[in-house]
């Protein structure tokens, strides 16, 4: 496993577990297989058309409400162009306003495949460029598409990559399924060196989703490897359905709190593409 450019494996304190983990996955990348699986795209949404128009609605749909969604956010999710629009350069822009909605503070979007679009397995990836300040939350995710049905967590949920606003030079990643969700979700993170800012430029976060282990990568750097083998004593693997993307920008919640002064508004998630592909085969017929 190559890090590259200094970048780093960490993971906060209250996780050391995970920081073990991340170390171990490390070693086995050291001294594992080289060869890199090879890729089929099968699906992409490059956010093309006019700007102000909605993101694609035979893939994407709206969440809307205001209730908090389980994590005590402060945002009212809205289907208005002036929270999620292309801005006519091949871009998604999900932004996140200080305004009075309803019993709320905030809007903002949230966005999903869920009824439309899903995948079991593969490479899962998105381009963005993440805003800055204290209070906001950034992710790109999924969830089991059986929700309705079995609930969460035992639906699954693979978070490709969340961000906490006030650290912008740090992201991470997580599995959360029965016995191991909220904190004892699988955890690890991923930060630049010298602490530069996620948000002042484009970076592409990936998950590549096998039957037996996820990867999660940034700009190409794996950073998280978890295996069926090491789930196996917190609960079951439910990863092996069909899941449903999310992207959203929250405001506030348990994550990383609310906004102070310090946040300025409005505050874009800006989606370059999102790309899913299928594993063909690995270099040699594996």
């Amino acid at each position: 496993m190559n890090l590259g450019r200094g970048a780093r494996l960490v993971a906060p304190a209250w996780a050391a577990p995970v920081l073990l983990a991340a170390l171990v996955a490390l070693a086995i990348g050291c001294g594992g297989e080289t060869e890199a699986p090879t890729w089929k795209l099968v699906f992409a949404d490059e956010f093309e058309g006019p700007a102000g128009s909605a993101p694609n609605p035979r893939s994407w749909s709206f969440a809307v409400g205001g209730h908090g969604w389980g994590n005590q956010e402060l945002q009212f999710y809205t289907d208005r162009p002036a929270n999620a629009a292309l801005d006519g350069q091949g871009a998604l822009v999900i932004t996140a306003r200080r305004e009075d909605w309803s019993a709320n503070r905030y809007t903002s979007a949230r966005l999903s495949t869920k009824g439309k679009r899903s995948f079991s397995h593969g490479r899962i990836e998105a381009r963005l460029r993440l805003p800055a300040g204290k209070g906001l939350w950034p992710a790109f995710w999924l969830l089991g598409g059986h929700i309705d049905e079995v609930g969460w967590p035992a639906c699954g949920e693979i978070d490709v990559m969340e961000n906490r606003g006030a650290q912008p030079w740090r992201v991470s990643s997580a599995l959360h399924g029965p016995g191991y969700s909220g904190g004892n979700a699988v955890i690890a993170g991923f930060e630049l060196p010298d602490r530069q800012s996620l948000a002042e430029d484009f970076h592409l976060y990936a998950v590549e989703w096998e039957s037996d282990e996820l990867r999660f990568s940034v700009d190409g750097h794996t950073y998280h490897l978890v295996r069926r083998s090491r789930l196996a004593a917190s609960g079951p693997w439910v990863f092996d359905r069909p899941f449903f993307l999310i992207l959203n920008l929250a405001v506030g919640g348990t994550f990383g709190g609310a906004p102070d002064e310090s946040t300025t508004f409005p505050q874009r998630l800006v989606v370059d593409h999102i790309r899913v592909y299928e594993r063909e085969a690995y270099p040699g017929g594996q």
